[in-house]
C-alpha cells in the first residue's frame, strides 16, 4: 500500500479524525432545565467557591490538550500550525483508543515562547493536562519548563518524555538479555535535540554513569562555544572524561548507541567497533541511523527502531496514553521523575523472562495491557511522591 497516497485519499473521506459527542440526551424540557440554564447556575456556583470542583462537575478531569505550534511536525520541520493540525487529530485519536482519554488539538499560531505559554496557560482551567508536542528545539524546554513552573496541572512534552520512557524500558529490558549492569555500560547518544537530551536525562535517573552525547560537531563536551543552554546543562553530565571526537570516535568500545538524529549516518564499521553484546537503537524515522539487517551484520545483538515493520518499535504509544490516564486517576498537579520511571519500568515488566528476547524486547502497540499498566503504575507514584490530589 502507497500509505502516503491512501492516507491523503482517507483525510479527504474522514473531515476529521475526532469529534465532540454529547454524554447526555436533550429531548425534553426538563433535561434542558438540568443541562442547561436554569439548572447548570447551580453547578457554576459550586465551582466558583470551590475551583477544584471542576474536576468533578465538568469532562475537565478526563481532558487534555494536545498543544502545538507546528515547527518541528513528525519529521516533517516548521510547516506550521494549521498543517500540524492533522498530526494533532492523530494524537488526539490515539489518546481516546489506547487511554479513553479525551483530548483537544490546540493549534497556537505564534512561535514567541512568552505567547505559547501565556496562551496555553490562560486555556489550561479547561484542562486536566497539557501534552506539548512537536515544538522544536531549544524552544520546546523553556515553554515546557516555564509552564510546568505556573500551571497547578500536569504538563509533558512527549517528544522528550514519552520518547525516553519507551527509550528506558527497551532499554532494561535489552541489559537484561545481554547480561550487563546500566551503571557499568558506555552509552552513545546521538541527536542533541528534545529528544536527545530527554532521553540521555531520563537514563541517567535509571543509573546510568558513561554517557557521551553527540551532535553534528561530534561529542559534546563542557565549555564548547556552539552549545545552547538546554546542551550546555547536558555537558555537565556527561562525557566526565571530556572526550573529543566524532560519532564514529563516540562508538568504538561503546555498549549501546541511541540514535535521535539523522538516517544512514552509522555504518556497518562503526557498528563493528562497538563492545561485543552491543545494543543498537537507530529511531531517526522514517530512515534509520542504521538499518537493523545493518547493525545486526556487523554483529549488534539487539537492534530497535521507530518504524513498524521491524522488531523491536519504540513507539510512544506505549507511554503517552497510559501515563495521562494514570496522571488523570491521580488528579496529580505534575508528572514527575519518579511518575516516568514508574511507567518505565512499568512496561518492562510487560514481558517476562520466558518471553523477553532480542526480538521482543517492549509490548506491541496494540497489547492492550499497556496502557492500564503504564497507568496504575503512574497513579500509584503520584500518590507515593504526594502529587496526587484525589
Amino acid at each position: 500500500m502507497d500509505y502516503m497516497k491512501e492516507s491523503l485519499k482517507r483525510h479527504y473521506e474522514w473531515k476529521g479524525k475526532i469529534e465532540v459527542k454529547q454524554r447526555i440526551d436533550v429531548k425534553t424540557k426538563e433535561d434542558l432545565s438540568l443541562a442547561y440554564t436554569p439548572g447548570v447556575a447551580a453547578a457554576c456556583l459550586e465551582i466558583q467557591k470551590d475551583n477544584s470542583l471542576s474536576y468533578d462537575l465538568t469532562r475537565r478531569w478526563n481532558t487534555v490538550a494536545v498543544v502545538t505550534d507546528g515547527t518541528a511536525v513528525l519529521g516533517l520541520g516548521d510547516i506550521g500550525p494549521e498543517a500540524g493540525m492533522p498530526v494533532m487529530e492523530g494524537k488526539a485519536l490515539l489518546f481516546k483508543a489506547f487511554g479513553n482519554v479525551d483530548a483537544i488539538p490546540i493549534c497556537i499560531k505564534s512561535k514567541d515562547v512568552d505567547e505559547i505559554v501565556k496562551t496555553v496557560y490562560m486555556i489550561s482551567g479547561s484542562f486536566g493536562g497539557i501534552n506539548l508536542e512537536d515544538i522544536s528545539a531549544p524552544r520546546c524546554f523553556e515553554v515546557e519548563k516555564r509552564l510546568k513552573e505556573i500551571c497547578d496541572i500536569p504538563v509533558f512534552h512527549d517528544d522528550q518524555h514519552g520518547t525516553a520512557i519507551v527509550l528506558g524500558a527497551a532499554l532494561i529490558n535489552s541489559l537484561k538479555l545481554v547480561k550487563k549492569d546500566i551503571k557499568d555500560v558506555k552509552i552513545v547518544v546521538n541527536g542533541a535535540g528534545s529528544a536527545g537530551i530527554a532521553i540521555t536525562k531520563f537514563i541517567l535517573s535509571l543509573g546510568a554513569q558513561d554517557i557521551l552525547v553527540c551532535d553534528r560537531c561530534g561529542i559534546i563536551c563542557e565549555g564548547m562555544e556552539h552549545l545552547n543552554p538546554a546542551q550546555q546543562e547536558i555537558s555537565k553530565l556527561t562525557n566526565k572524561n571530556k572526550e573529543q571526537g566524532n560519532l564514529a570516535a563516540a562508538m568504538k568500545g561503546a555498549d549501546v548507541f541511541i540514535g535521535v538524529s539523522a538516517p544512514n549516518i552509522v555504518n556497518e564499521e562503526m557498528v563493528a567497533s562497538m563492545n561485543s553484546r552491543s545494543i543498537v537503537f537507530a529511531m531517526a524515522n522514517p530512515v534509520p541511523e542504521v538499518m537493523p539487517e545493518v547493525a545486526l551484520k556487523a554483529g549488534a545483538e539487539i537492534v530497535g527502531t521507530g518504524r513498524s515493520d521491524y522488531a523491536n518499535q519504540i513507539n510512544n504509544v506505549l507511554a503517552f496514553p497510559g501515563i495521562f490516564r494514570g496522571a488523570l486517576d491521580a488528579r496529580a498537579s505534575e508528572i514527575n521523575e519518579q511518575m516516568k520511571i514508574a511507567a518505565a519500568y512499568a512496561l518492562a515488566d510487560l514481558i517476562n523472562e520466558k518471553e523477553l528476547s532480542k526480538e521482543y524486547i517492549l509490548p506491541k502497540a496494540f497489547d492492550e495491557r499497556v496502557a492500564a499498566a503504564v497507568a496504575k503504575a503512574v497513579e500509584k507514584a503520584a500518590r507515593d511522591t504526594g502529587v496526587a490530589r484525589k
